[in-house]
């Protein structure tokens, strides 16, 4: 028994290392992209717009927006470094290695999302210190905000573990990020509290995800939020109960990872 754990903490740290050097050994790919996009959209939306906009719930326009564009960074990224080096480990047939060797399919799930929640904790801390240039943050609820950031980088780690095992070619993994999470992404208040909506649209937007994870993040930092907070989290953590399961249960199955 003792010895199987160590076998299974062994490679979980081994997984998690090999993780952290690869998107480390390509940020100006992995990384400085996010950076630099984040920095275009305080200066127009921040220092353009924003002072035309005034404020939203007293807050100032750049301030409001800060904590949409920062989960929004932590999302992309998240997702983005799973499904990318998974897949890539399937594109090289290299994967097998992890399935035909000692360590538990709960070892090399979790040693690849935690890859994709450390990176996208990163440029989240990253383009953190951008917003800082721009504008004031006092954070409101530190606990709160360490929960929604681990959770949600964790929900979408494991999405793109998802997407990697049934991708069949390289443009499969930008398929769900471009034609999925970028709609709920803006649609979900990362610009606008939903307030400011029409009744039929404010009823439609509840039914998008991406609202409760924005909405939880930015009560953590700014105190305001257009939802219930303690509705969001517990939806979040839900959602990463439910994805892991199905993930777990497809790499069980030998779904994209048995040839």
């Amino acid at each position: 028994m003792h010895s199987h754990f160590k076998i299974n903490s062994i490679a979980f740290i081994s997984i998690v290392r090999k993780e952290i050097a690869r998107f480390m050994r390509i940020w100006p790919q992995t990384m400085l992209p996010s950076v630099i996009t984040t920095s275009l959209y305080f200066l127009i939306f921040g220092d353009f717009l924003g002072s035309r906009l005034g404020t939203i719930h007293d807050i100032k326009y750049m301030t409001y927006i800060a904590p949409g564009f920062i989960i929004m960074v932590i999302i992309t990224n998240a997702y983005n470094n799973v499904a990318s080096s998974f897949f890539s480990e399937r594109f090289q047939s290299s994967h097998q290695e992890f399935v035909w060797s000692p360590i538990s399919y709960h070892t090399m799930i979790c040693g690849f999302i935690a890859g994709g929640i450390l990176r996208g904790i990163l440029t989240g801390f990253l383009v953190t210190m951008i917003a800082l240039m721009y504008t004031k943050i006092h954070i409101s609820h530190p606990i709160t905000m360490i929960i929604i950031t681990a959770l949600t980088a964790s929900l979408f780690a494991i999405s793109g573990f998802i997407n990697a095992l049934f991708a069949n070619r390289f443009d499969s993994i930008a398929t769900i990020p471009n034609f999925v999470l970028t709609p709920l992404i803006y649609l979900g208040g990362v610009f606008y509290s939903i307030e400011l909506l029409p009744p039929l649209w404010q009823s439609i937007s509840l039914f998008n995800p991406i609202l409760y994870i924005v909405n939880a993040f930015r009560y953590s930092m700014l105190g305001v939020a257009d939802v219930p907070v303690a509705t969001a989290m517990t939806a979040i953590f839900s959602i990463n109960i439910i994805l892991y399961t199905t993930c777990y249960m497809l790499v069980k199955k030998g779904v994209g990872v048995k040839e």
